[in-house]
């Protein structure tokens, strides 16, 4: 039974057709405080249409209302009306609901958007560091979060692979590479590339002319020379095979990959279109410049030599994503530093007269911080993904062999990188992204409190009790479930599908960080207080028991939209 639909069909009724049943069901709220009930209505919009104070109309409607059986009582409290049900039935449903959906339970169609959203976009002349762990976490998170609430979701990522901080690379490879490859030195690929970035930084202190040869390189490669040609090949190449190993071990996904060196010389069309608008002009400097005053600073679209910017390419490539896919809306997840080019690029768009503008968003997120403050790549103290990585996994290792010291090296292995990635990922995302946060490997590996690694421990302790049990979870009497721990847990589980929901049409991870948190310690206290194994009697053991599987489920299911992975045993 949906409780929500429920209930908007008998405040319909009550209302007697005042407000449609529809617009009722969007405004039903879950009470974050369980003493307000289960479900509630507010009345402030009411207020209007019945000409009386929300106060008032909340305690007509608690006298009149005639409630399913489902529901023990409805309450006026202030402006809202609350909605109990009666607690064995929410265990019966809600149990009867997650057994039947199980890896879908907490999935809705609410939505039925394709929508893209582009994440990682890395620069191929460095490794991924933890900045792009963060970017994904966020991207793999909230596509799956749209994917749960009935939308199609596009993980896409776009490759930075030209332009002149990919020159630079390329010029200290030339100068100083000695034609040295990552296999003859035995460096991961995308490392070697990015040594020549960070040495071209520094031999570029010494000697600045070397700037104005990595501009000379990039107009040799707009002008598709040779030589120049195949050693951006050769090196992005290099870098590539390096990004695959580390997506993969971390488990960042793409259905969809774009270059922008495909895309960099496609933006004629719109730049034509610009300056016959009169958008586009020519500066002082002779760069063509979007006029955007008094809205937002000037943006240059093309340098004074006529060389593209990453503006050059998103203008060619957004037209593209809206047009051959098909969008509905577009989602970037990048860094708040590009707050203002995002700005500038939507209002771009929105003056050349393209509907779909109002349909694209940034996704803005915090920096994220160590003991040693912000990371600097160019100046070769980039926190690497694939360092912190290890860093991470070495830590699991020493975790799990104080608990199990004769553990078997595949179960080892297995174990630490699912641990090591739990603790990296969720620490990524139980903070809402728009803050800085500051990352702290140790605390992020404990075993208590918010971590990953605290939730793979509750679901894998509730997997160990099933199979003690080894007992048959059909025919269950969750109307022996009466005990208090017990009725909030039940509660807690019956909020995931609203959590979701909330999730999801907030792009908002941090808000089901948060409700697994809470699941899994309520879990915990219900496990202390109430003993399944050794219960009272075999109904009530195996009533239990259910309530324990259904748990096991709606962590796994929650874990899985953070793409965190489960242990079975830890």
């Amino acid at each position: 039974m949906d409780f929500k639909q429920a209930i908007a069909k008998s405040l319909g009724k009550s209302l007697s057709g005042k407000m449609q049943e529809k617009e009722i069901f969007a405004l039903i709220e879950t009470p974050k405080e369980q003493a307000n009930g289960d479900f509630a209505f507010p009345c402030f919009k009411l207020s209007s249409v019945l000409k009386q104070n929300p106060v008032q109309i909340a305690g007509e409607l608690s006298k009149k209302i005639s409630l399913p059986k489902e529901f023990e009582k409805a309450e006026a409290k202030g402006p809202y009306l609350n909605f109990f049900l009666k607690k064995q039935n929410l265990a019966v449903l809600t149990i009867k609901r997650i057994f039947r959906g199980k890896s879908d339970f907490g999935k809705q169609k609410l939505e039925k958007k394709k929508i893209m959203v582009e994440y990682s976009g890395p620069n191929t002349n460095k490794p991924l560091h933890l900045g792009h762990l963060r970017n994904d976490s966020i991207g793999m998170a909230v596509s799956n979060l749209l994917e749960a609430a009935g939308n199609k979701a596009i993980k896409a990522n776009i490759y930075n692979d030209r332009g002149i901080h990919i020159c630079k690379s390329m010029l200290a490879y030339q100068k100083f590479g000695n034609n040295l490859s990552p296999e003859k030195v035995r460096i991961k690929p995308d490392h070697f590339v990015g040594n020549y970035y960070v040495l071209f930084s520094k031999e570029a202190a010494k000697n600045p002319v070397l700037e104005q040869e990595a501009q000379e390189l990039l107009k040799k490669w707009e002008a598709k020379d040779p030589k120049t040609r195949a050693l951006w090949k050769k090196m992005n190449a290099w870098i590539l095979k390096g990004f695959k190993q580390t997506y993969k071990r971390f488990g960042s996904k793409f259905d969809k990959e774009f270059f922008e060196s495909n895309f960099y010389n496609k933006a004629k069309p719109l730049i034509d279109l610009g300056i016959k608008k009169g958008i586009f002009k020519a500066n002082d400097d002779c760069a063509l410049v979007a006029g955007l005053e008094p809205e937002l600073p000037d943006k240059i679209v093309l340098r004074p030599d006529g060389t593209s910017i990453y503006l050059t390419n998103d203008l060619a490539l957004t037209k593209h994503k809206f047009e051959k896919f098909k969008l509905d809306k577009s989602i970037w997840v990048v860094g708040n530093e590009q707050n203002l080019y995002f700005q500038q690029l939507f209002l771009i768009f929105e003056k050349l007269g393209f509907a779909w503008a109002k349909n694209c968003r940034h996704l803005s997120y915090g920096m994220v911080f160590l003991p040693e403050g912000k990371m600097k790549s160019r100046e070769g103290k980039v926190v690497d993904a694939d360092d912190l990585m290890d860093k991470m996994s070495a830590l699991a290792e020493k975790e799990i062999k104080k608990r199990e010291p004769k553990i078997s090296s595949p179960a080892l292995k297995d174990r630490r990188e699912k641990i090591s990635l739990a603790a990296i990922k969720f620490f990524l995302l139980k903070t809402d992204f728009v803050k800085d946060i500051n990352f702290d490997p140790e605390k992020s590996l404990s075993f208590e409190g918010e971590t990953g690694p605290y939730l793979q421990y509750t679901y894998a302790r509730a997997k160990s009790i099933l199979r003690k049990s080894k007992g048959d979870l059909k025919k269950i009497n969750a109307f022996l479930l009466k005990e208090p721990q017990e009725s909030a847990l039940i509660s807690a589980l019956s909020d995931f599908p609203e959590t979701i929901k909330r999730s999801a049409q907030n792009l908002k991870p941090h808000i089901l960080c948060h409700y697994l948190i809470s699941l899994a310690e309520t879990f915990n206290s219900f496990y202390h207080s109430s003993p399944v194994l050794k219960a009272e009697n075999k109904e009530l053991a195996k009533a239990r028991l259910g309530l324990v599987a259904a748990t096991a489920q709606v962590l796994k299911n929650g874990l899985e939209l953070l793409n965190i992975p489960v242990l079975e045993k830890m």
